[in-house]
């Protein structure tokens, strides 16, 4: 296991947690509308569909990409604006995305769920859960075919588990000796249920080691934490050899912005909330010697660069009705339109 980060690597984790952060409470109050004491409605939201957000899990995200090259891959999941973030995404295209703008990741059509940005190695968020594991496996597969010691990083949660491409797609990754590190970004939530009370057996990380995947598991609230587990388990990963992070947070929004989530209990709830990410990361770096005032500035910093996010999303056009028959499968000689 590596040692912790020096100060210079500990506010770097900090920034790109307090960007998330920042992004994620702008995109929620834009598909709310606004804030409600300045008498916005949800008919005034400029985010529409779902969006399900990444808020309380930013630790995971930033510990993990902090080891990444812009020429490994990443896939994430439904809950994927801070994979996409970590990995170098630019914040106002997607931002533009959210708010369904031309110039948004995936020309506004794609939304929250689809963002994808290839140059810097991002393959995509991914709508269906537990689907982005055999894309990521098979994106491991081409790289081991090209040689080298790049690696792909794959994003699931603890719902993903129990589902049929967990288990094809940690097999291949094991029968091939992928370099792909497997990280369950587990919130103990799927959906509205309590991902504990639909799961058998020890979880996650026992089900990755029987099929011969070995890993470790993390505080995912604490940056630090994941920073050192995920470094070491890269480092087996480029040498050849496919691995698990389990990383157990808590999601702190509902399943998707509109949802209140009152099927939690208050108290549990209020209990989990004491172990904010950003919080415990600004105690730890603070004890390395680094000013509040510093850590103050680079929320304000993130604030600022969200802002003009919003901004550019605001003011950019929205897609030319034609490109709707654009950039879509085509079913045979455009027969599909008659």
């Amino acid at each position: 296991m590596q040692e912790a980060p020096d100060a210079e690597h500990a506010l770097a984790l900090y920034r790109t947690m307090a960007r998330i952060r920042a992004f994620e409470d702008a995109a929620e109050q834009a598909s709310l509308g606004g804030v409600a004491a300045f008498g916005a409605t949800l008919s005034q939201a400029k985010v529409r569909g779902p969006l399900h957000l990444s808020t309380g899990q930013e630790a995971v995200a930033a510990g993990v990409c902090a080891h990444l090259r812009k020429s490994d891959l990443l896939t994430s999941t439904h809950r994927g604006h801070g994979h996409t973030i970590a990995k170098g995404a630019a914040l106002d295209r997607m931002m533009c995305e959210l708010f369904g703008r031309a110039s948004g990741y995936n020309q506004g059509k794609g939304g929250s769920m689809h963002i994808a940005d290839f140059s810097v190695g991002m393959l995509g968020a991914n709508g269906v859960v537990a689907d982005g594991i055999p894309i990521a496996v098979g994106a491991a597969h081409a790289l081991g075919m090209r040689g080298g010691d790049d690696a792909v990083v794959c994003f699931f949660g603890d719902g993903a588990i129990n589902r049929g491409p967990f288990l094809e797609g940690l097999n291949w990754a094991a029968v091939r000796s992928l370099r792909i590190l497997f990280v369950c970004e587990d919130n103990r939530w799927a959906a509205t249920t309590e991902t504990g009370s639909t799961t058998a057996g020890a979880g996650a990380l026992a089900r990755a080691e029987a099929i011969g995947v070995p890993g470790c598991k993390a505080d995912g609230n604490d940056v630090l934490d994941v920073w050192r587990a995920a470094g070491a388990l890269l480092a087996e990963v480029r040498a050849g050899a496919p691995r698990m992070l389990h990383a157990v947070t808590y999601r702190v929004k509902g399943h998707v912005s509109v949802d209140v989530a009152g099927y939690r209990d208050a108290a549990k709830h209020n209990k989990e909330l004491e172990r904010d990410p950003l919080v415990l990361a600004a105690a730890e770096i603070e004890a390395l010697g680094v000013a509040r005032e510093k850590l103050e500035a680079i929320g304000r910093e993130a604030q600022a660069e969200v802002a003009a996010a919003v901004a550019a999303a605001h003011a950019a056009p929205l897609p030319d009705p034609r490109a709707a028959y654009e950039e879509v499968q085509d079913t045979g000689a455009g027969r599909w339109r008659e």
